[in-house]
């Protein structure tokens, strides 16, 4: 099978297409025949030599999330070949095949393309497992999403407006904060004029934050008394000073999560708490203006994969970037 592979470490220059042998299909477990693939910062950072794959999974193909068809089959019975079928791998989704646990895939709406498809199960299972089962978001309280227009800023302000909450986002580009209306948000702060720290009139009771770095400690001085912080990452680095006062006095949550590194007991509750609650509501035939929908900017034959991770490398993406067999 054709698969992308990374030389080494380096540049979009370490990027080729090449042949490798099929994954063997274990018990409990599908193969799938991938027809497209979401793009993440974790294959960037993969490429970079920076994000290693987990124990067990492909270390020089990448690719953590897909969309496609069942192609085989062992001791299970919950899929059988032909079901479409998304879901989130530790690595090797960029490659014609990948085999996952069959109780890790989703099922793919009737009418979703597959390109829509596999921009949905790493940023909205995310943005879920943060909201939800970390940030314990409920209606009427406010959430700050940094990089509202990022894929994961895209599925957590539709979920927090699903949810009740008050959407308030952050993003140097003016542009993508009046794009991001369309998606949940009610207040955006535009951090290339001002900071959110200054911007923010009343506190907030979640923070979800994939910035890190200096953010830190303005993350704990806006939240409100009980209130929760999610790092869902540190793009601009792991190391910051804070006052950790605000913890103390206002008895404040610091909740750390990565969905990579999970068990797979963990990933399973996950996608079977995500399948009930919120899989429904991507479903345009029961509703076309559905609550969910996922936020392609440019899908990209896999033959110019290279571009699209220049682009992601930009930062002018608004939602997600997918590849396609």
């Amino acid at each position: 099978m054709r698969a992308v592979i990374f030389s080494g470490a380096g540049g979009p220059e370490v990027i080729s297409i090449g042949d490798v042998p099929k994954p063997e299909v274990k018990p409990g477990h599908i193969r799938v025949r991938v027809r497209a693939a979401g793009l993440n910062r974790a294959d960037l950072l993969q490429r970079r030599g920076n994000y290693p794959a987990p124990p067990g999974w492909p270390a020089d193909i990448p690719g953590l999330e897909y969309a496609g068809e069942v192609e085989a089959v062992r001791d299970t019975t919950r899929w059988k070949p032909g079901d479409r079928v998304m879901g989130l791998v530790g690595g090797g989704a960029q490659a014609e095949l990948v085999t996952v646990h069959a109780d890790e895939a989703l099922a793919v709406p009737d009418d979703l393309p597959f390109a829509e498809a596999a921009a949905i199960p790493e940023v909205f299972l995310t943005a879920y497992d943060a909201l939800v089962t970390r940030g314990r978001l409920r209606a009427g309280e406010r959430v700050l999403i940094h990089a509202v227009g990022s894929g994961v800023g895209t599925a957590a302000s539709q979920i927090a407006r699903h949810l009740g909450a008050t959407v308030i986002g952050t993003s140097r580009s003016a542009d993508k904060l009046a794009r991001a209306l369309v998606y949940g948000l009610d207040t955006g702060i535009d951090t290339s004029r001002t900071t959110f720290r200054e911007a923010l009139t009343e506190p907030v009771d979640v923070v979800i934050d994939a910035i890190g770095g200096p953010a830190f400690g303005d993350n704990l001085a806006v939240l409100a008394p009980q209130g929760r912080l999610v790092l869902l990452g540190f793009l601009a680095g792991s190391r910051t000073t804070a006052d950790l006062g605000p913890m103390v006095r206002k008895r404040l949550e610091v909740i750390g999560t990565a969905m990579r590194v999970r068990s797979l007991e963990e990933r399973k509750a996950l996608v079977a708490e995500f399948s009930q609650r919120m899989l429904p509501l991507f479903d345009r035939r029961v509703d076309q203006s559905a609550p969910l929908r996922p936020v392609v900017q440019a899908v990209y034959p896999m033959t110019r994969l290279a571009e699209a991770h220049r682009v992601m490398e930009s930062n002018e993406t608004f939602g997600k970037l997918v590849v396609e067999w």
